[in-house]
């Protein structure tokens, strides 16, 4: 298992080098003028052009990339344009709120998942199959953004039951331990802190976890499916195996492999797919600094974001095939 990680921990270093390659590039045929962004409206061209020069944007392409990625390996990622702050910092500053969300709605997004899944399994061969897989269709057909407009409008609007902006109540202090709200709220010991950012994390967390469950409900039921068909199924049943012991500790575990691929990918998708949720709910995330850099064409924020999304990515595969490894022993002999 270790092996297998450290392989992908290896192959993740040239995607990471490729990956912001592609992000330097494209941003800097952009047209957008960093230097003249970086000065205020009052500068001259003389001004702007010793900017142009000592920010290197005077040089070829690929010498201004060397630049970059020499800085950058030495923990300089660059200074927003529009806010006069290290980009690190910014991100570093949102990304465990995001990490927080992302989270949440899989938790959300996988109970849904593995209970839907089940139901449907059991539903199987009856009148009402048809219209629990129905059912599933129609939310598959519903994206996240959606979701969270309707829920702002029923349990925000409507029933005024949650809070739908911000992370936090303003009358409420913020400790800033960790960044990570919830966990920062029980090292201080603070439980009204720790129900306010539960509240606050309800509605985006169920908008975005209700969005990515039906996959996981359509998986996980094929592979429930497939697995009853195999010999050592009907094998546990002639040892007078109950069906829900058959379940729980046969078909389960191998059923749940699939699934377990399809809920690392989904909980990659989840920090894209954050992006609007964040916006809508005015959740101080890493999606909503991704908005207001594309709004000012702030390049090292969207530049650092970009690369901070692929690392999140690249560190949940990893992660899911330790995991698969784990529940897989045939991987451990190869």
């Amino acid at each position: 298992m270790l092996l297998i990680l450290a392989r992908r921990a290896l192959t993740a270093v040239p995607i990471l080098f490729v990956v912001s390659l592609m992000l330097f590039v494209a941003l800097r045929v952009l047209p957008v003028d960093p230097a003249a962004m970086s000065m205020p409206p009052s500068a001259t061209l003389a001004e702007i052009d010793a900017m142009r020069s000592q920010m290197g944007l005077d040089r070829p392409l690929l010498e201004q990339y060397g630049i970059w990625l020499n800085q950058a390996a030495h923990g300089d990622f660059g200074q927003s344009l529009h806010l006069r702050r290290p980009v690190l910092r910014l991100v570093a500053d949102t990304l465990p709120a995001t990490i927080e969300l992302a989270v949440a709605a899989m938790l959300v997004a996988s109970a849904l998942g593995v209970g839907g899944g089940l139901a449907l399994f059991a539903l199987r061969g009856r009148r009402a199959e048809l219209a629990a897989e129905s059912a599933t269709t129609v939310l598959m057909s519903v994206p996240e953004f959606l979701w969270a407009l309707l829920f702002i409008f029923v349990f925000g609007v409507l029933l005024q039951a949650l809070p739908f902006t911000g992370r936090l109540d303003a009358s409420l202090p913020r400790p800033d331990i960790t960044g990570f709200l919830l966990l920062d709220a029980v090292l201080v010991g603070r439980v009204d802190v720790l129900w306010s950012a539960l509240a606050h994390l309800v509605l985006p967390a169920a908008a975005l976890g209700l969005a990515f469950a039906p996959p996981i409900v359509r998986v996980l039921r094929s592979s429930l499916l497939d697995v009853y068909h195999d010999d050592y199924i009907r094998q546990a049943r002639l040892r007078g195996l109950s069906e829900g012991r058959i379940l729980c500790r046969h078909a389960l575990k191998n059923a749940a492999l699939p699934m377990l691929t399809l809920m690392g990918v989904q909980f990659g998708f989840l920090f894209g797919g954050s992006l609007l949720v964040e916006v809508i709910y005015s959740y101080p995330g890493l999606g909503n600094l991704m908005v207001d850099a594309v709004r000012n064409a702030d390049l090292p924020i969207i530049q650092m974001v970009g690369l901070t999304y692929c690392v999140l990515v690249l560190a949940i595969n990893t992660l899911v095939d330790g995991l698969y490894v784990v529940l897989n022993p045939k991987l451990r002999r190869r």
